[in-house]
């Protein structure tokens, strides 16, 4: 399968590293803001909107929806794709987005399907460029209907439910990192669908990806594989698009977003504005093509193949966990002040309650798991390290319950599976420190946080039963449990980070495992934040100071 041997090619070594340039070329350097020149800005409405929502309140389905708007969707966006933070450090300034990226590279980009337009979100502006009108048999109607109500228009007639897509722009990831950008790539477009569904739990909507899309029907909606539109601009990758609704009881399937009724009002609509160009010239890594070209989704026109359709579990809110009290924080501020960390004080300390919560929050139940419709393939393999109550060590953590013993044949023969709460199983009481920071490439951050973690994902016979596309998914299942884990450390006082360089195989070799059944996708780390004074921090928006 070429998905797993780019996986093999693309992993870290004690003796080496994936391949890259091994320096940065700062004359290449992407441009952080794609735009398309000659499009209609619209300017998106910068009144914020459910700030009173409490952060808890994002797990239950519990909160009144918003009528969906421009002034809701604008608010959609900037609590998901929008700027947090601009940085400053001597003659550099650059800026933070609300959704992680490795680097804060930030290969992602989101469009808005609303309104009969196709609608490119430009963060740096907080505004929609419009690229295209659909032509649409709505279009055709409406001089015979009442337009008297034009809030209440959306897509083909409704403003019940829009759509929302992710591209990778992998050049950006790629100038850094080399062969291994794509593994990145998709790691952010996991944050992403995590963001953007945390950021519709706020306002009361729901949100999940349609997965009768192909990447070929996604590319035709937006406009990607127009030639005259893009010339020597970097490639964008199309990855996923989901439908939202504010409707607590509708049916996903149901909105009438069939792929080739779009696909031809986009073939045949009117479009607007080219691409910029991000860099003057990049680097060719084959490899990065080749798995591009093999993990492209076809679309599943019945999408029961392997994928569970029940209603999630709700996820009960009584968790003795401190953002569940009244008084607890506010689901906007946490979204918004979420950061990567850069480096922790080894002397901060989690309590045990707010450790297991957060641990429960990353199983399938409640948003942000409603929005995708495959059974957990990725677990945890936890170093403890300042836990109070719990003994410093290896753990393992199951997502699933009925992969325990399955888990347990995979890995060393020794290890304890002492159950220490639900899911939760003690390996190896040890001072683990030092080998999650050795692991983690060496970095001290792995090692001096409350605990890190390495995501491990069943890859061989998902990718054998599924097919290659699903590879980017396993990615994307990280980047969403990623997403949970940064919001969860914000609402306890703490930071987190995610972590893409680790050696590979080592980690397997830790836990036991061999073979391509189980690999390890992603590393994170939370702890207790040290803040370099050295950088000025303003507001992601002049109207926010």
């Amino acid at each position: 399968m070429i998905a797993v041997r780019y996986h093999d090619s693309t992993k870290h070594h004690f003796n080496r590293f994936a391949r890259s340039l091994g320096y940065l070329d700062w004359a290449t350097q992407p441009n952080a803001f794609r735009r398309y020149d000659g499009a209609p800005l619209r300017a998106l409405s910068h009144a914020p909107l459910a700030d009173d929502v409490p952060y808890a309140a994002l797990y239950t389905r519990d909160v009144a929806p918003q009528p969906i708007t421009g002034q809701s969707i604008g608010e959609f966006l900037r609590c998901s794709m929008g700027l947090s933070a601009w940085k400053e450090y001597g003659q550099s300034r650059w800026a933070l987005r609300v959704n992680p990226s490795s680097g804060n590279l930030h290969p992602t980009e989101a469009c808005i399907i609303h309104d009969d337009r196709v609608c490119h979100y430009a963060p740096r502006e907080h505004a929609l460029e419009e690229r295209c009108v659909l032509e649409s048999r709505t279009q055709r109607v409406r001089a015979a209907e009442d337009m008297s109500q034009p809030e209440r228009r959306g897509p083909f007639g409704s403003a019940d439910y829009f759509l929302v897509a992710l591209t990778s722009i992998i050049w950006r990831e790629a100038w850094k990192y080399g062969e291994r950008a794509f593994r990145y790539c998709q790691h952010d477009t996991g944050h992403a669908v995590g963001a953007l569904r945390f950021a519709a739990a706020m306002l009361g909507w729901r949100m999940q990806l349609l997965p009768e899309w192909s990447d070929a029907q996604i590319a035709t909606l937006l406009g990607l594989d127009r030639e005259a539109d893009f010339g020597d601009a970097e490639h964008e990758e199309p990855e996923c698009v989901a439908l939202v609704t504010s409707q607590p009881g509708f049916e996903i399937r149901d909105s009438g977003f069939e792929p080739e009724v779009l696909v031809d009002a986009a073939r045949k609509g009117s479009w607007f504005g080219r691409a910029n160009r991000l860099s003057p010239g990049q680097v060719d890594w084959p490899i990065i093509d080749e798995v591009t070209l093999a993990t492209r989704y076809p679309g599943i026109r019945d999408p029961g193949f392997g994928i569970r359709h029940e209603e999630p579990r709700t996820v009960e809110s009584r968790i003795p966990n401190p953002d569940s009290r009244d008084g607890g924080p506010k689901a906007r501020a946490v979204i918004l002040q979420r950061r990567s960390a850069l480096a922790f004080d080894p002397r901060g300390v989690l309590q045990r309650d707010s450790f297991l919560a957060m641990l429960r929050r990353v199983r399938p139940g409640a948003p942000p798991w409603d929005a995708v419709e495959w059974p957990p393939h990725v677990h945890l393999a936890l170093f403890v390290h300042r836990v109070h109550d719990v003994t410093p060590g290896v753990y393992a953590y199951v997502r699933d319950p009925a992969v325990r013993d399955e888990w347990k044949a995979a890995m060393r023969p020794e290890f304890l599976w002492e159950e220490v709460a639900d899911g939760l199983f003690l390996l190896l009481p040890i001072e683990a420190s030092r080998i999650a920071n050795r692991l983690s490439c060496d970095q001290d951050i792995a090692e001096e946080g409350f605990f890190g973690l390495g995501m491990i994902a069943r890859v061989e016979q998902a990718l054998r039963e599924r097919g290659e596309w699903f590879y980017r998914r396993l990615f994307w299942e990280c980047g969403l449990i990623g997403q949970v884990l940064y919001l969860e450390a914000e609402a306890a006082g703490g930071r987190a980070t995610g972590i893409g360089c680790y050696y590979d195989d080592p980690v397997h070799d830790l836990l036991g495992l061999s073979g391509h059944q189980w690999q390890s996708l992603y590393h994170f780390s939370m702890g207790l934040p040290v803040e370099d004074t050295r950088l000025t921090t303003e507001p992601g928006y002049e109207w926010e100071k």
